[in-house]
């Protein structure tokens, strides 16, 4: 079993940066991804972005350009740094965890609001 923990939301204005971070602790053999999705009232959860053990990254379109990825495997930490915010982005955020095998691991979600 994985667990998964995420920290760093808060609320921030149109145009400011918050980072999230997500540890995973546990059965943490076999990881190869990690990643964030995001979802707000209302709406379905969306991939905002992912990242390989080997730093393959991807985005959503939505955020690409605002939004980094990164990890540090030796910790299994991922981070998200979010810059330009705007007020589309508010959401909860959701760490989840890839392993080979398994059935993806989630956090319990982090709340991002940002003002206009």
């Amino acid at each position: 079993q994985v667990q998964v923990v995420e920290s760093g939301g808060g609320l921030v204005q149109a145009g400011g940066s918050l980072r999230l971070s997500c540890a995973a602790s546990g059965s943490i053999l076999r990881i190869n991804a990690m990643g964030w999705y995001r979802q707000a009232p209302g709406k379905q959860r969306e991939v905002v972005a992912s990242i390989t053990t080997g730093g393959r990254t991807n985005y959503a379109d939505s955020v690409k350009g605002r939004f980094t990825i990164s990890r540090e495997n030796a910790e299994n930490t991922v981070y998200l740094q979010m810059n330009s915010l705007k007020p589309e982005d508010t959401a909860v955020y959701y760490c989840y965890v890839e392993r080979t095998g398994f059935a993806a691991s989630w956090g319990q979600g982090t709340q991002v609001t940002v003002s206009s």
